[in-house]
């Protein structure tokens, strides 16, 4: 019989830490929380101190049998969830719902889930930390209040089924301000010039870019200035003013945190932000290894800090001596926990690496899916990058005087690649400038060969993509790590947001909503005050400010603010989107609905008229079996696929998106 038992949040830990553990030790898991507020209410009571009541989540209570009876029956109750709030959270829940006493019970966590780490932990365990849980508890209380408040408002001024949220709010405010100043951004005019030049005794010509006048930058904005510089420096003679050598380094990354992780995921790998923690809690969780068994591939990946532990820099130095050489080690240990300004890090863990740099994604590849093998090759080489040394680079520039105007031109080249030997993000960077003639000094003899004189005009800012949301999000401290992802996924479900490739552009709905919120609960949607909360969290979780104060203080105001809505804001009614398919039962246009699995028809005649239908969105391709539109479609699951609009005469099917063949398109041409 097991004298100890460890519970651990998911099932899928529990086969691998039980293999580190051995027959002592018995592993549960709880699958994730196991109390919460009951959904019926608010959760808390106002008048007594804003106590919270928890209750047994719904389907939990055969687990929790099943917990409590191995409880009884173990020496020791080992709680092992994430080790972060909600994990802290999750295991003080655990202690209330199995009555364990503080001498049986003890708080465990690591922060990989390697044989090493897990007994080491066994080795320091602890206590409950109640300040973690009650940074949690305030946390969720304050997303609740929000929430269950705000919400109704939505549905009775709008329609049902929206929802609004302490950070999600404040997330597509972002993206509703970046579309303002989109659609209200007026282009301006500018100008570029390049000269190319021969040089003497050079096969090579150079091409230098305006700068202005000797002594000063000058911008060109308008075609007149423009022809003024062509008139001066077309019959000029042009000499070399300065060449000046030197040398650039370029910084080795830090490693993963969260939030870059999901950047660089987006950018590189094109995956979503909800996609790459995903696949990320399945690479730490254990992933099953030809020869090794279960083991944990990453460390955990809800963090922001860039600190790694003194083991696992000795070991990167240690492979990338061997592997690299000497050089490429740095002559002193990397700094890479909080800079100086930063905001406050959760620093007990450490950013996100692999829990053995010599585990090379080659020898895993075959042991991983496509999608979980390119996402941790991109963590191994980001962390084996930040290990190692600076790249150099040799800079030459030039600047070029004729007529009474500058033009200028520089150029690097890698003198040693460090850690671009492992990790690039920008592949024109490693390949160096090579317009540069090598032979160029003060005593060079210049032609002008060709002038091209191009007109521009401004760009708007940028749609926000997953990656820059995320970006912003972090800059302005709103939200932590593990709550970027469900935010994101959030604004996209309740459709405030639509996703059109990478960006992120606002609804007509997502439109209403943030009006309403910036009307009705200005201070909700306001970054400062969003940073704000999470500072108090902070100061919450290192035992600063009670929980409770907290709590106290914004409910009243956005009471408030909830009575001052219902009575104020305008109902508003958005249209449904009328389709060009004809309901067959009354002959009404159908309108676009949404439910639960996406978009569906619907009859505008409903309740007379109840007829419904699928949504078929066309994606302009021709079946290649008989010549109808190509539509997508979504299985039970939800997965997406494409087939033949004429199904199920045709029965044309791909879970890959179909292209035109050569053959359609040149029959369309014709």
């Amino acid at each position: 019989m097991a004298k100890y038992l460890v519970i651990v949040e998911s099932p899928a830990k529990v086969k691998t830490i039980k293999k580190f553990l051995g027959s002592n030790y018995e592993v549960m898991a709880s699958n994730g929380h196991v109390r919460d507020m009951p959904k019926s209410q608010l959760g808390f009571d106002v008048e007594h101190d804003y106590e919270p009541k928890y209750i047994t989540i719904r389907g939990k209570g055969d687990i929790l049998a099943k917990l409590r009876k191995a409880a009884k029956k173990a020496d020791k109750v080992y709680l092992a969830t994430d080790p972060d709030r909600e994990g802290e959270a999750i295991s003080w829940h655990l202690s209330k719902a199995l009555n364990l006493e503080d001498g049986k019970m003890y708080r465990i966590t690591f922060n990989e889930i390697t044989k090493s780490a897990v007994k080491e932990s066994i080795r320091h365990a602890r206590g409950i930390d109640q300040d973690l849980v009650d940074a949690q508890q305030a946390r969720r209380m304050l997303d609740r209040m929000v929430g269950y408040r705000i919400s109704p408002i939505l549905w009775a001024k709008v329609k049902r089924g929206l929802s609004a949220g302490r950070v999600q709010s404040v997330a597509l405010r972002l993206i509703a301000d970046r579309e303002e100043e989109i659609n209200g951004f007026v282009p301006e005019e500018y100008w570029s010039l390049e000269a190319d030049f021969s040089v003497k005794g050079e096969k090579k010509s150079l091409t230098a870019k305006f700068y202005g006048t000797p002594k000063e930058k000058l911008e060109i904005h308008s075609k007149e200035e423009m022809e003024k510089v062509l008139e001066a420096v077309k019959e000029a003679s042009f000499a070399v003013a300065e060449v000046k050598n030197g040398e650039r380094t370029k910084k080795a990354p830090l490693p993963f945190t969260t939030s870059t992780l999901q950047q660089e995921a987006s950018k590189v790998l094109n995956f979503s932000t909800s996609k790459t923690m995903r696949l990320a809690q399945q690479l730490y969780e254990g992933i099953d290894v030809e020869g090794l068994g279960t083991i944990g591939i990453i460390t955990y990946l809800r963090t922001d800090s860039t600190r790694i532990s003194e083991e696992a820099s000795a070991a990167a130095a240690e492979y990338i001596k061997e592997a690299y050489g000497d050089s490429y080690v740095p002559a002193k240990g990397k700094e890479t926990a909080k800079k100086e300004g930063d905001k406050k890090i959760q620093d007990a863990h450490e950013a996100i690496r692999p829990t053995d740099i010599r585990r090379l994604p080659a020898s895993v590849k075959d042991s991983l899916s496509r999608d979980q093998f390119r996402l941790y090759q991109l963590i191994w080489k980001r962390f084996t990058a930040s290990c190692m040394a600076d790249a150099k680079y040799h800079t030459t520039s030039v600047k070029i005087d004729g007529g009474g105007y500058r033009f200028t031109v520089s150029a690097s080249a890698v003198a040693f690649d460090g850690f671009m030997s492992v990790y690039v993000q920008d592949e024109e960077e490693k390949n160096g400038n090579t317009t540069l003639v090598k032979a160029i000094n003060k005593d060079s003899v210049l032609t002008l060969k060709d002038l091209e004189d191009r007109q521009h005009f401004t760009q708007p800012p940028a749609h926000y993509t997953e990656a820059a949301l995320v970006k912003s999000l972090e800059e302005l401290g709103i939200g932590r790590p593990s709550t970027y992802a469900p935010t994101i996924s959030t604004i996209i479900a309740r459709r405030y947001v639509a996703k059109e490739g990478r960006n992120l552009y606002l609804t007509e709905i997502g439109e209403v909503v943030n009006h309403m919120m910036k009307q009705a609960f200005p201070s909700i949607v306001e970054t400062d005050f969003t940073a704000n909360v999470e500072s108090l969290l902070d100061m919450v979780e290192e035992g600063k400010v009670n929980w409770k104060t907290v709590v106290s203080n914004f409910y009243p105001d956005l009471n408030e603010a909830v009575n001052r809505a219902e009575e104020k804001l305008q109902k508003v009614k958005i249209e449904d989107e009328v389709s060009d398919v004809v309901c067959e039962q009354c002959g009404r246009n159908m309108v676009i609905k949404y439910g639960p699995h996406g978009k569906f028809l619907a009859c505008p005649g409903f309740p007379d008229c109840r007829n419904t239908k699928p949504y078929l969105e066309k994606i302009g391709v021709s079946c290649p079996k008989c010549g109808k539109e190509i539509v997508l479609r979504r299985s039970s699951k939800g997965r997406k696929f494409y087939s033949c609009e004429g199904y199920p005469d045709c029965d044309y099917i791909s879970w890959k998106k179909p292209e035109e063949t050569k053959e359609q398109k040149s029959s369309e041409s014709n």
